[in-house]
Formats: structure tokens, C-alpha cells, sequence
């Protein structure tokens, strides 16, 4: 505990601080809660990414096996083009984070009659296990940044509740215990004093 000095200035400053800290601690807390939802929806949705991952992979293992060979499978893996990830960004509980909107695929054509009748099927499915990675890396990286924001806060809002507040409370109560003992003291030596003039008279 740092130390205070014994006086009304000090006094009144541990009353200010604790003010303050009473005064922020409600917008910590509800920051906090705030937080601990978005982390909740962050998981849930992290797990349903993964999930319709693995089925898109699944699917695509599958129509894999229609294809003669692996060199005429991996053919169909030109049909595919990523151009750009689109993602915008949001402001939740203070802090920005980015927000998958989706894959652009260049536009390629190919020759339906001379390709095989399930290529179609596969270029979907490989666009689609494409989307849901990309999308995937995207909520990771929302779940980082809401995980580490949540931290920082429940830091803060300890700190407030176990630490700040405590001390100044506790400080307020030391410094009010000795500037009572100090003028119960000098109570006794004005008395003292009054008592030794008046023998003197």
C-alpha cells in the first residue's frame, strides 16, 4: 500500500478517487458482460464454421471420386479463382473488429460438353469449403480480439473491485483515525496548556 499522508487534502483526495473509481466501475462491469456474450456468440459460431467445413470437405471428398484420376481431378481446381475476401468491420463494446462478407471468384467459363457432368457440382463445392475457410480465419480472428479485449477489461474491473477501491476506502479510514487522534491530542494539550497558565496566575 503506497503512502498517504495524514491530512484533510489527502482525505479529500481518497474521497475524489474513490469517487471515480465507484463512478467507472458500472461501465467496466457492464463492458465486461458485454464482452463475455460476444465471446459466447464468437465460440458458437467458430463451431458452426468448423462444422460446415468439415461437410463442405466431406462433399467435395465425394465428388472427388467421380474423376477418373487425380490428374484429371485436380483439372477442375483451375475452374476455381479467388479474387478478394470482402470483409467490412464493426464496433462492438469499443473495439473493431472485421466482419466476413464474402469471396469474390473469378469469372471462368469452361466447355460444358467437354467437361464431365459432375465438374459443376465439384467448382461449387470447392467454393463453398473455400468461403467457409476464409470466413473461419475471419471469426478467428474476431474471437482473438474480443478474447484479449475481455481480458483487459476483467483486469481492470478486479482491479477496481479488489484493489482501488478497498485502498481508498481503507486509506479514507486510516486518515480519519489519525486526524481524529491528532485533534483529540491537541485538545488535551490546549488543556494542558490552559491548566499550567491559570497555575501560574
Amino acid at each position: 500500500m503506497a503512502k498517504i499522508k495524514y491530512t484533510k487534502t489527502e482525505q479529500k483526495h481518497q474521497q475524489d478517487a474513490l469517487k471515480q473509481f465507484n463512478r467507472f466501475l458500472p461501465t467496466l462491469q457492464l463492458k465486461k458482460q458485454q464482452l463475455q456474450q460476444e465471446v459466447r456468440l464468437s465460440v458458437e459460431k467458430l463451431t458452426a464454421n468448423r462444422i460446415a467445413r468439415k461437410e463442405a470437405l466431406d462433399k467435395l471428398a465425394g465428388l472427388l471420386l467421380f474423376f477418373s484420376s487425380p490428374q484429371e481431378a485436380e483439372k477442375f481446381t483451375a475452374l476455381v479463382e479467388v479474387v478478394t475476401i470482402d470483409t467490412s468491420t464493426v464496433n462492438i463494446a469499443g473495439i473493431t473488429i472485421p466482419v466476413f462478407d464474402k469471396v469474390e471468384f473469378a469469372d471462368i467459363h469452361w466447355d460444358l460438353l467437354n467437361t464431365p457432368w459432375h465438374t459443376d457440382e465439384c467448382v461449387a463445392a470447392l467454393k463453398d469449403s473455400l468461403s467457409l475457410r476464409a470466413e473461419g480465419k475471419v471469426l478467428e480472428k474476431q474471437y482473438q480480439l474480443l478474447l484479449a479485449e475481455l481480458t483487459t477489461t476483467t483486469q481492470r474491473v478486479n482491479l477496481f473491485e479488489k484493489v482501488k477501491i478497498p485502498e481508498c476506502k481503507e486509506n479514507i479510514r486510516r486518515i480519519k483515525i489519525q486526524l481524529g487522534d491528532m485533534e483529540t491530542s491537541a485538545v488535551a494539550r490546549s488543556k494542558i496548556a490552559k491548566s499550567k497558565s491559570q497555575k501560574l496566575l
